[in-house]
């Protein structure tokens, strides 16, 4: 697993843990829906800030989106 396929899987899991949709997570963080859905999907790779923003609107550390889950 990637870097950014690690981001995708940690966004998605802690977004589904909070009970928040997408569209509640984007306008928290500032986003558009469909760019926070291209992160989930491993499509787009969010920089730095965004994560920071997606971290503080998730209430988690920044380091909490991109740790690489081991199996």
């Amino acid at each position: 697993m990637d870097l950014k396929d690690a981001v995708a899987a940690n966004l998605r899991r802690v977004r589904h843990g909070k009970k928040m949709t997408q569209e509640e997570l984007a306008e928290r963080a500032e986003l558009s829906p469909r760019y926070v859905s291209r992160i989930e999907t491993g499509i787009a790779s969010p920089t730095v800030t965004v994560l920071g923003r997606l971290a503080r609107a998730l209430d988690v550390e920044p380091c909490e989106l991109v740790r690489l889950r081991r199996r």
